[in-house]
Formats: structure tokens, C-alpha cells, sequence
């Protein structure tokens, strides 16, 4: 599986945060952004799923409004149903908590 390309951060998350294990890991992914396990792997699907909800994406060049660094962040932390750290402290400095 591809990180940023496909859904291999998204996966790599889900391990950490949750301690899952990776089938199960790659399965909850799958869910959450509505396709099966087998499309997390596929660049083309994953590239229009991470455009449209918003999740970054690293092969585009750095400066497109598709690298939206903190913001993809949120929206990641959001469709997965995690806390990110980055995204909490951000939201206590930013008095958005």
C-alpha cells in the first residue's frame, strides 16, 4: 500500500492511534471513505476520494490548493474519528477549543 498516494498514512494512523492490527486497520479506512479495501491501493481512486473530502494529497505539486497541510489534518482527523495531537494543540492556541 502507497502512503500519501493512497491511503497508507490513513491506514499507518489507524494502527497508532487505535492499536489495530492492518486488515482491520485497512478495513475501518475503507469504510469511513466509502470504498472497498482493494480501491485503498488504487492511485486514481484514492487521488479523486482525497481531493473531494479534502485530505491532502503529497504527489501535486507543494504550493496546490490540495496541500492544505493543517487543514487536511482536521478534515483527516475528522473523517477517521481520531485525535491528531498537531490538531488539538492547534485548536488550544487557536482558542478553537
Amino acid at each position: 500500500m502507497g502512503g500519501v498516494r493512497t491511503a497508507g498514512d490513513l491506514v499507518l494512523r489507524m494502527e497508532l492511534a487505535e492499536k489495530m492490527k492492518i486488515d482491520q486497520a485497512k478495513e475501518y479506512v475503507a469504510d469511513k471513505l466509502g470504498v472497498t479495501v482493494e480501491e485503498l491501493h488504487d492511485v486514481v481512486v484514492m487521488t479523486d476520494v482525497r481531493t473531494d473530502l479534502g485530505l491532502g494529497l503529497a504527489h501535486v505539486e507543494p504550493c496546490a490548493e490540495e496541500n492544505n497541510g493543517m487543514a487536511a489534518k482536521f478534515r483527516i482527523s475528522e473523517v477517521l474519528g481520531i485525535k491528531i495531537n498537531s490538531v488539538e494543540r492547534f485548536k488550544e492556541r487557536a482558542g478553537l477549543k
